[in-house]
């Protein structure tokens, strides 16, 4: 493997590994590089997206190194998330929201067990949306983020608390994850869809 190909594999394990970042051990060990080898193609990497005014960087942060947004484009990035445009929820957005939701706090790791597909993306659009915050760590190996609801995703919604939300009294809980989830989703999407109705013009308020 040349040096080049190195800084290609790393920049995308970096993207992949999202906020939680990988450590010179994890990535030395995935690419079966040398740490040494490692901390060199990320100096490297540091200073070519410096040098050639790239819209990321690489940060360094509780050992472990991430892709990060330059702080300086924050008005940008409010702006996107704010959109009229992007006012409506992904289907995997939402579907991501439902399992946070009901079974707060929950890490990236688990919702990710649950849906059977990657939620970075998922939950970044949720965080940005102001629906759901950083509650808190897990009890494990690195720490994990737990995630919960905010005030803002009852007002979403238009509920008054968590207790109001669609009751699952009605389903299995045990064998059954992935078709619990797909009820969830279906739940909380019928809620967006009232909310919206209501939100048009000559809707009701």
């Amino acid at each position: 493997m040349n040096f080049q190909d190195l800084k290609s594999i790393i920049e995308g394990l970096l993207f992949l590994a999202g906020e939680e970042g990988l450590s010179i051990k994890q990535l030395a060990e995935v690419t079966e590089q040398r740490q040494e080898l490692i901390t060199d193609a990320l100096t490297d990497m540091k200073s070519s997206f410096e040098r050639e005014g790239r819209g990321i960087q690489i940060l360094q942060i509780a050992g472990n190194y991430q892709l990060a947004t330059l702080p300086q484009h924050a008005h940008y990035f409010e702006r996107l998330a704010y959109s009229p445009s992007r006012s409506t929820l992904s289907q995997a957005a939402l579907e991501t929201l439902s399992i946070i939701a009901y079974r707060q706090p929950i890490t990236r790791i688990e919702v990710e067990e649950i849906r059977g597909v990657k939620s970075e993306r998922a939950i970044h659009t949720l965080v940005n949306k102001d629906l759901i915050e950083e509650v808190g760590r897990a009890e494990a190996i690195g720490r994990p983020i737990l995630y919960g609801t905010t005030k803002a995703f009852l007002d979403y919604f238009g509920l008054a608390s968590l207790k109001d939300l669609p009751d699952l009294s009605d389903f299995e809980t045990t064998d059954q994850l992935e078709e619990e989830t797909q009820l969830l989703f279906q739940r909380l999407e019928e809620q967006q869809l009232t909310i919206d109705d209501v939100d048009k013009p000559g809707g009701e308020g």
